[in-house]
């Protein structure tokens, strides 16, 4: 954002502080509720042809803010994942794009130095939590002090006395408390539990996925590795939500004067689809659909715990996916269940095109955030870091969150939705290629997905005529042709080099955000007036 506009927001803050007397101070509970593979159209509040209702994370929308023009700084997990942490693209810790990390993959992509969310808001006065998944690597050694790399055989040689308390785990990267896989719970082994830093119960046994339920054929992706004892694949989420809620409770006991931070990295909806036994059946959208209704109401289930501890009004709720929709659940609930993942979006998971990163982002909170707004401000999952620092107070350093904007004013509802706080956006899909938005403008520095191959098997049928051939590029107006079918390489040369300069640019200087980035404050933050508990939803 141009100085000029953040100071106009900033003293717009003010003036609506001192109108209406609100002098409250008390920094908010935070809590980041973060998926897998969860696509643009998989809510049915974002998609209201979904094969399924997402009723309570549809009332979360209405009782706070949707975005509908948001962003997965990567089109798979662990980059997705350090983006959300830290603030930043996978290429500021890789130089180019990052992987998913299997068995003991490692080391972390949150280098020693980095500021993380964690280390922010610990900082600010926060106890800190992460449950779930965590996957942005971490370091194991063996026996000769090595250390190990991904893959099945590795699982087998780790040292648990040498390898914890883990280097580079939360605990050491800004989190008082975890509880974690260091993979995708279901499907990535290494398959244990790590309660901070340390791992009760290493992994010596092997799992074989016959021994799970394979609910209509959805156990594809589940590989067979090194496990623990009593791993549980059945009920992952309720373990990691029945510890983010115990977090929560003992925070609030012990540490009443105290705010917190709590992550909730959730595996819905990655594969195998594995929704516990009492979700299974609920919906008539299958083991997915089910497995969909599982989120839902353990969202709802965290928002009830919120309001019967009497912490709902100033506790601030925020749920975001880290990229879109699997393809075999892409295609299988389009052809079975009549369900588009992508929400009438181009691709899917690991795709460049719109189907493989924007994501659903919601925000909710009562004291501050007004109901029933619907934004088309462009944003991306590294925009939380700045944002929630703007809430806390904390004044970013510019080598801090270098690529994340505050999206603050918009969740307040002060900023118009024709001054856009993100004059342009990067992301990155599964082999580190790059987009760039800029406005409606959108360029891919790369020919076909980014990802995902669609020369053969079913993913062929989803594939489109390239009208561009000899392009070496991809040059797309959403506004205008928002299912990026036509390539304007050549058409729009002055535009796609203008693109291409300011995404060099962009990469060169180290940022996309901008310098001297101001937070707002906790103590410049009005109260909302609550007159309805549902109100409509208002484009």
């Amino acid at each position: 954002m141009k100085k000029s506009i953040y100071s106009m927001t900033f003293f717009a803050l003010v003036l609506l502080v001192i109108s209406i007397g609100c002098t409250a101070a008390e920094l908010p509970n935070i809590v980041i509720v973060y998926t897998d593979d969860l696509g643009f159209g998989d809510l049915s509040i974002y998609n209201p042809k979904a094969a399924y209702k997402t009723p309570r994370i549809d009332r979360m929308a209405r009782e706070g803010i949707m975005f509908t023009d948001a962003h997965s700084p990567s089109t798979i997990c662990s980059p997705s994942r350090y983006g959300l942490f830290s603030g930043q693209q996978i290429f500021r810790s890789t130089g180019r794009g990052g992987g998913a990390f299997e068995g003991p993959g490692g080391p972390s992509y949150l280098k020693p130095g980095t500021l993380t969310l964690g280390d922010m808001l610990r900082a600010k006065g926060y106890r800190t939590g992460v449950f779930g998944k965590w996957h942005v690597g971490l370091t194991w050694y063996d026996d000769d002090g090595k250390r190990l790399r991904g893959g099945f055989a590795n699982s087998k040689l780790i040292n648990y006395e040498k390898s914890t308390p883990l280097r580079d785990g939360p605990n050491n990267r800004g989190f008082d408390e975890s509880f974690i896989t260091p993979n995708c719970p279901n499907t990535d082994p290494l398959y244990v539990y790590i309660e901070n830093g340390m791992v009760e119960v290493p992994a010596t046994v092997v799992h074989r996925r016959r021994n799970l339920p394979n609910l209509d054929g959805w156990l594809w992706d589940n590989d067979e590795g090194f496990m623990s004892v009593g791993y549980d694949f059945e009920n992952a989420d309720k373990i990691f939500y029945d510890k983010t809620v115990k977090f929560i409770q003992n925070h609030l006991d012990h540490h009443p004067d105290r705010p917190f931070f709590a992550v909730l990295s959730t595996q819905i909806a990655h594969a195998p689809v594995l929704p516990a036994e009492e979700f299974r059946g609920k919906t008539k959208g299958g083991p997915r659909g089910d497995f969909l209704w599982e989120l839902d109401v353990l969202v709802g289930r965290l928002l009830d715990t919120l309001d019967e501890l009497g912490i709902d009004e100033n506790t601030l709720v925020i749920f975001n996916s880290d990229n879109g929709a699997e393809t075999v659940h892409y295609h299988r609930m389009r052809q079975e269940y009549d369900h588009d993942a992508s929400g009438g979006w181009r691709g899917m998971k690991r795709d460049g095109w719109e189907g493989g990163h924007r994501v659903p982002f919601i925000a909710r909170w009562p004291r501050a955030i007004p109901a029933g707004q619907v934004s088309r401000q462009m944003t991306n999952t590294t925009d939380i870091f700045a944002t929630l620092a703007s809430v806390v107070g904390y004044e970013l350093k510019d080598e801090d969150a270098t690529d994340s904007f505050d999206m603050l004013p918009v969740m307040l509802g002060i900023q118009d939705e024709d001054d856009p706080v993100r004059p342009h956006l990067l992301t990155q899909s599964f082999r580190g290629e790059f987009q760039i938005r800029q406005g409606k403008w959108k360029y891919l520095d790369h020919m076909l997905s980014g990802g995902n191959r669609y020369s053969k098997g079913f993913m062929a049928q989803y594939l489109l005529p390239e009208t561009a051939p000899h392009a070496t590029g991809q040059l797309f107006h959403l506004g205008k042709d928002p299912g990026e079918t036509t390539n304007l390489f050549f058409e729009e040369s002055q535009k796609r080099k203008e693109l291409q300069t300011l995404l060099h640019n962009l990469k060169a200087s180290g940022r996309s955000a901008p310098k001297g980035r101001k937070p707002v404050g906790i103590e410049n933050i009005p109260r909302v007036s609550r007159k309805t508990n549902n109100p409509p939803l208002q484009n």
